[in-house]
């Protein structure tokens, strides 16, 4: 009852803004960087996380994901269901909690510090808005985004590291997900740098 409880208790969001200024800065500057690409010239995106957040609100429309290459989450199935209490406890919870948040992301909030990424997701589950928090770090491999988990929670319940992987690893590898963790052509690597999104094209 008591994990049922916090996985069902929505953690605060964090302190984000975006705005239209911040949304066009982000707009220039792939703009400017999409032209230089055409030109055979290699380029590095450089955004902000005011500019991350405000690009993300732009275009991730309610009960969507958002595009892999623009604000990298994990994905998995649709949700079926609240998530349930497996035998295994708050541990084997995280597996099935982390995939009910595929196509019913309805928010997403981004912060970057250091070189990590913390990713603030509410998703719907039969009209119930729960919270996925995932800290860590970004990195491509083989033309695919790559996320290396620090951290996580499901409501406010910490999800065990060693469940944490497991789970980021079957979704990163599941044939569904491949595709959208593809990074768009062009692109060489995606990771972040003294808390900003860099991205880097050849």
């Amino acid at each position: 009852m008591i994990t049922l409880m916090l996985v069902l208790k929505k953690s605060p969001p964090p302190p984000v803004g975006a705005t239209p200024q911040a949304a066009a800065s982000a707009e220039q500057k792939l703009s400017q960087v999409q032209q230089s690409v055409s030109q055979g010239q290699p380029a590095t995106l450089r955004l902000n996380q005011a500019e991350v957040n405000s690009y993300i609100a732009n275009h991730l429309e309610p009960g969507q994901q958002a595009p892999a290459a623009q604000a990298p989450q994990p994905q998995a199935s649709a949700p079926e269901t609240t998530p349930s209490l497996p035998d295994g406890g708050p541990g084997a919870l995280s597996d099935s909690a982390i995939e009910q948040a595929k196509s019913s992301v309805k928010d997403v909030k981004v912060t970057m510090e250091g070189d990590q990424v913390h990713a603030y997701v509410i998703f719907d589950v039969h009209g119930k808005d729960m919270t996925l928090d995932l800290v860590g770090k970004l990195g491509a491999q083989d033309g695919y985004l790559r996320f290396e988990p620090v951290s996580g929670k499901i409501g406010s319940l910490p999800i065990p590291q060693a469940a944490l992987e497991s789970a980021v690893q079957q979704m990163m590898n599941s044939p569904e997900n491949r595709d959208k963790l593809k990074l768009p052509p062009g692109v060489s690597d995606m990771h972040i740098e003294n808390g900003q999104l860099v991205t880097n094209y050849h």
